[in-house]
């Protein structure tokens, strides 16, 4: 008996997953259906690049379904700790670089969450991994793969 892989999110990363699943199956799922309609109409299917579009279309919006659905089914929602000493799944830190004093934000989620371009990294990331039970002042070496980075942590909410 195989477990399935738990996703921890938060609440607003779920309903983000729950809303596009919804578009995906309402417009998303018709709209490839309609373009397989429209180029079966053109005949030869064998020579036919409209309709193998659709479908490799069709087959990534049914490979998305199933992988949000299966997503939101093992959602495992990060519950809000008042507690802003430790640093935790679904804070936000802010750091400083050692010695460049560069400042950093970021706020750390699930994988199924995770947007880096938008500030959210997963709990995986090797900056998350260094940073997570850490607390305000603490100085921490962070490995990644561009190398180590020493960092203090400034504020954690």
């Amino acid at each position: 008996m195989s477990t399935e892989k738990q996703y921890p999110m938060t609440v607003a990363g779920k309903q983000k997953l729950e809303d596009e699943l919804e578009l995906l199956k309402t417009v998303k799922r018709k709209e490839v259906v309609e373009r397989i309609k429209i180029a079966r109409s053109f005949g030869d299917l064998s020579e036919n690049s409209e309709y193998d579009s659709a479908k490799e279309d069709q087959a990534f919006v049914e490979g998305r379904i199933s992988t949000i659905e299966s997503m939101i089914r093992n959602a495992v929602i990060i519950e809000e700790e008042e507690n802003n000493d430790i640093v935790t799944l679904g804070k936000t830190v802010t750091f400083i670089e050692i010695p460049d004093g560069d400042e950093e934000t970021y706020t750390i989620v699930g994988s199924a969450e995770a947007d880096p371009l938008e500030g959210l990294i997963s709990n995986d990331s090797p900056i998350a991994k260094g940073l997570l039970g850490k607390s305000t002042g603490d100085n921490v070496k962070i490995t990644t793969p561009g190398g180590e980075m020493d960092v203090q942590i400034i504020s954690i909410s």
